[in-house]
């Protein structure tokens, strides 16, 4: 079961991983995200801060709103948000409103993570699981930060 588990982590990961990419190719940081509901997913999407010119545009928090929208109720108790990077305190707040259960995320965000700032701001309830994929997660922001410097 924990290697089952383990192996549906990493390929809803693959998922995020290509939204990421994809923001990546659109000038944004690369995070991606995307929510699953019963083994299947209901919402993805990536970073789009330079896009719309919005500092909330997190990967995250348009995957909460797509996934509520999907399923036609805010909360989102049945489903698994999975992300790049580990998320920062705006979308740790969010994911806790929305009731989120299970949270995988790729690497840490030692600058801005929310386990640094608010480490009880998710669902007291809610299960979080680190490391998945977490090289090529780290190795996708490390290189866009070395390009843009």
């Amino acid at each position: 079961m924990i290697i089952e588990q383990r192996q549906k982590d990493e390929g809803f990961m693959r998922r995020a991983i290509d939204e990421a990419q994809e923001a990546l190719r659109r000038g944004e940081i690369p995070i991606g995200c995307v929510v699953v509901c019963r083994d299947r997913i209901i919402a993805r999407s990536h970073n789009l801060t330079e896009a719309l010119n919005d500092v909330t545009a997190h990967a995250e928090m348009q995957a909460i709103t797509m996934a509520a929208n999907e399923l036609g109720g805010k909360y989102l108790t049945d489903c698994t948000l999975y992300v790049t990077v580990e998320p920062c305190v705006m979308c740790a707040g969010a994911i806790g409103w929305a009731q989120i259960r299970r949270i995988v995320y790729g690497c840490d965000d030692e600058k801005r993570g929310y386990r640094r700032y608010a480490p009880q701001a998710l669902h007291p309830k809610a299960e979080i699981v680190g490391g998945v994929l977490e090289e090529e997660c780290r190795q996708l922001m490390q290189d866009f930060f070395r390009q843009r410097r």
